[in-house]
């Protein structure tokens, strides 16, 4: 039964997370929780470490194995990852003029690690899953370096911050939760797969709470300013889609891999960049605004690009059986 419920959650996620916005919007104090701090730590960051825990959890000795055997296919893309997006982010931000906070927010959007959806996306969109799984564990492994570095050297000339904090943050609630996964993997063998079955759901329901929390914590303001980051968010993620299967196209990868690489860099670690926002940037409130609005929409595009993938396949491939 718990198992069942667990499929469910993870099967409408992107529903939930559109229905927690919705909720934050029309009933800010529901998620108020999320915002307040439990033994010195914001819930968003506690909400994070479950999220990276389940990551850790799903991870096998395969994955690492991967990196390894296809190390030219991983630096395309963690480059691709890391030079895509975050150029993306300033362009857009100075583009469309936004005020400082919003340009921060969608900066830390582009900067963070790929998003732990982009694996069950690149599934259903017929792509490489092993090695989109190798992907973001790379780049969710390297963020505690490049994520500071990047966001710093972007900017570093309008807003000050201190590049070593982000780097201690990331390190607690990316990398130590992602061992303590593994760790608790080892310990438990076979029994670990029962707890792989619901971890997905909890990871679901955790990003879900933040996108409602954020939400509700800046629901005024981001009404004033709702048209304009919206279509920044959303040309962000599909610019990525198209420059990630671009790069592929041009690097000489096949479509396979091409679609695994513009879903790993179209899709982004939001419930991250959230928090980066909300403990590096507090006197910002509307930077972690880009985030939850990303982790909804991202959700949503990447189940419709991988409709839209699988129907351009299966009309090829009717094509070719008439020729």
């Amino acid at each position: 039964m718990v198992t069942k419920i667990a499929k469910g959650i993870s099967k409408y996620f992107g529903v939930i997370i559109i229905i927690c916005m919705i909720l934050g919007f029309i009933q800010p104090t529901l998620f108020g929780w999320v915002l307040k701090k439990v033994f010195g730590q914001s819930m968003i960051t506690i909400l994070l470490g479950v999220i990276m825990f389940g990551m850790g959890m799903t991870l096998s000795l395969d994955d690492f194995k991967i990196v390894l055997q296809r190390p030219l296919d991983i630096l395309k893309g963690t480059a691709a990852q890391f030079i895509v997006m975050p150029l993306l982010a300033v362009i857009l931000s100075k583009l469309f003029g936004l005020e400082e906070a919003l340009m921060v927010g969608v900066v830390l959007v582009g900067t963070c690690p790929g998003g732990t959806s982009s694996n069950v996306i690149s599934y259903m969109a017929g792509g490489d899953v092993a090695l989109s799984v190798a992907m973001t564990t790379v780049s969710t492994l390297l963020a505690p370096i490049l994520t500071p570095a990047i966001t710093y050297f972007l900017i570093r000339q309008t807003v000050s911050f201190d590049p070593m904090s982000m780097f201690i943050s990331i390190v607690q609630v990316v990398l130590l939760p992602i061992a303590l996964g593994l760790i608790v993997k080892a310990m438990l063998k076979e029994k670990a797969n029962v707890v792989n079955d619901v971890m997905p759901a909890i990871s679901s329901l955790s990003i879900a709470c933040i996108v409602g929390g954020v939400i509700g914590a800046n629901a005024e303001r981001i009404i004033g300013a709702l048209g304009i980051i919206v279509i920044v968010i959303i040309l962000h993620n599909l610019s990525g889609y198209a420059l990630g299967y671009f790069v592929g196209k041009i690097t000489g990868m096949p479509r396979k891999k091409r679609i695994t690489l513009a879903v790993e860099v179209g899709m982004q670690n939001s419930g991250l960049a959230a928090s980066l926002a909300a403990s590096q940037f507090a006197a910002m409130p509307m930077a972690a605004v880009p985030a939850a609005l990303f982790s909804a929409w991202h959700n949503i595009s990447g189940a419709l690009f991988a409709a839209i993938v699988k129907s351009r396949e299966a009309k090829m491939a009717e094509s070719e059986m008439e020729a």
